[in-house]
């Protein structure tokens, strides 16, 4: 049987969505963050800041910590800081090429969120995902949080897509996203303050 996810069948508006940090966040560990919502409901948001690789630690030196061995060169992708909750959990955004029934949940028809043993074996193997993102720690909002901090515009939307999620452009992807829905940066404070 399928094990039930926090967030059910009837996720919020902003599961599978991107956060985008307003240029003026008051908030230091959230400056400039993009964040893949993994699930949002009335009692909380939970999600992955994708930006913000950790410095010095990459993907087959976290394998090494955890005595998984391989015959195959692993990708040498950084791991990300994921946010400020619980940052020694490793959580991983992949392609839906890989699930497991009871360890992965969708969170879109192409992305998966899987917190076990296994996708770090699948990433080692000769049939990893096709994409996937290792972060450590999560973002996590209780209820109305979220709401209320893009109300106060800490928070801007967008749709998610496969670019902006997996490509290894950390430092762009920020300015890409504000890009994708048409606001400047620099213009941000000036609008915000004749709305």
């Amino acid at each position: 049987m399928q094990s039930e996810h926090p967030f059910g069948p009837h996720a919020g508006y902003l599961s599978g969505r991107m956060l985008i940090a307003a240029p003026n966040m008051g908030d230091p560990r959230f400056a400039r963050s993009l964040i893949y919502v993994c699930g949002h409901s009335d009692e909380q948001t939970m999600g992955l800041v994708i930006n913000h690789p950790l410095e010095g630690l990459r993907l087959p030196d976290l394998l090494e910590q955890l005595d998984i061995k391989s015959d195959i060169k692993v990708p040498d992708q950084p791991v990300l800081y994921g946010g400020p909750v619980e940052r020694e959990r490793g959580f991983v955004l992949h392609s839906l090429d890989f699930r497991t029934e009871d360890a992965t949940m969708p969170i879109s028809d192409k992305i998966g969120l899987t917190a076990s043993k296994d996708i770090l074996l699948a990433i080692n193997s000769d049939h990893p995902p096709r994409h996937s993102a290792l972060a450590l720690g999560f973002a996590n909002w209780g209820a109305g949080q979220i709401e209320d901090e893009m109300a106060q515009n800490a928070w801007l939307t967008c749709d998610a897509d496969e670019e902006l999620i997996f490509d290894d452009a950390y430092g762009s992807k920020w300015d890409r996203a504000m890009a994708k829905i048409g606001v400047d940066p620099a213009r941000f404070a000036d609008v915000m303050g004749q709305a």
